[in-house]
């Protein structure tokens, strides 16, 4: 099997991630090098790597550059960016400065690989990584969505503090100690405390969508791109939840005829990248602490939603960190290579 030489910016919770992925699913890099802000040696999962201080000489050589980030980084892919791929590279983005350009394909493999495709052999070498809420919602809704197409869809998230980088993991880790040893909590990572509470706030002010979060703006815009869908009507909350790892939303959408609860458990059960979690009566469905560390979305609580017409309501739970960040860049990467675009 040809080898490739992947480069990875950063390596923070994401960029760890992605390096580990990569190990297990024995992406075939005869190089993995890593960049950063300064020179020195990381160590991931028992193996040593030495980090480079990214500069543009750090990019020759170079077939496929992942950069990495969590909610809301911006900056490394403006600088850098542009550099990988005058350097011949194909630059897979996970921060957000990107997603929204015309020119850019924003890919989740499992639903628009085509799209991605059709743009790189028009001459594109940047992809986008969509954000981790858009990607853990459409898993399954996308599904749905290419049998009967969607009209509407809220959505409401549960977001793990995963999805703020390593600080905020600490952070609640330590607020947890904190609270059971009866210490005050001094919030730094977010704007409230975290543990024992709930944020209703996940980025700043949107402008353009006046009392929107940037991260509710980024699940509406994403999702319409992904689905080809560009009127799609959708409303979200974002909330940011004490749970270290994976995001879980409750989504209700309407399409243009009706769905049985049974259709949409089948076309679940066969949607690649997900597993059905789906018996009420016997306590079964997707929570984060069985979502977290796995590959696939799990959905389930699926139900007829009586308050809309041709509604329906489920929930579902995805490790933010893997598919809705480092796997969904991975697993692009292997399309890129099966697809014979690098």
């Amino acid at each position: 099997m040809k080898q490739y030489k992947v480069g990875l910016v950063g390596i923070g919770a994401v960029g760890t991630e992605m390096i580990k992925i990569l190990r297990q699913r024995k992406f075939p890099a005869s190089e993995i090098r890593i960049l950063a802000t300064r020179d020195r040696e990381e160590e991931i999962a028992g193996e040593v790597f030495n980090v480079r201080a990214t500069t543009p000489e750090a990019f020759e050589g170079l077939d496929i550059v992942l950069f990495a980030g969590t909610e809301g980084s911006k900056g490394a892919s403006k600088m850098w960016g542009k550099v990988a791929t005058d350097a011949g590279a194909i630059v897979i983005d996970n921060g957000d400065d990107f997603r929204m350009h015309d020119d850019v394909p924003l890919v989740i493999p499992e639903i628009n690989g085509d799209d991605m495709e059709a743009m790189i052999r028009k001459g594109s070498r940047f992809i986008a990584n969509p954000n981790c809420s858009t990607i853990i919602t459409l898993m399954g809704i996308a599904a749905l969505h290419r049998k009967n197409p969607l009209r509407h869809m809220t959505a409401v998230t549960f977001q793990s503090v995963s999805g703020a980088g390593r600080a905020a993991i600490d952070e609640l880790d330590t607020q947890m100690k904190q609270v059971a040893a009866g210490e005050p909590v001094a919030p730094k990572a977010f704007a409230h405390q975290i543990v024992a509470n709930v944020i209703p706030q996940i980025g700043g002010p949107k402008q353009e969508m006046p009392g929107f979060t940037t991260e509710e703006a980024k699940l509406t815009f994403e999702s319409r791109k992904i689905l080809g869908a560009p009127d799609l009507r959708i409303a979200c909350t974002c909330v940011r939840v004490p749970v270290f790892y994976a995001h879980s939303i409750a989504v209700h959408a309407t399409f243009e005829r009706p769905f049985t609860v049974e259709e949409v458990r089948d076309i679940i059960r066969e949607a690649p990248g997900t597993q059905l979690v789906d018996d009420l009566a016997a306590a079964a469905y997707p929570m984060p602490k069985d979502a977290g560390g796995q590959d696939d979305v799990a959905i389930g609580r699926i139900r007829i939603d009586p308050s809309e017409e041709n509604g329906i309501a489920l929930w579902c739970s995805g490790d933010n960190i893997r598919k809705g960040a480092a796997l969904n860049a991975v697993q692009i990467a292997e399309e890129l290579i099966r697809r014979d675009l690098v």
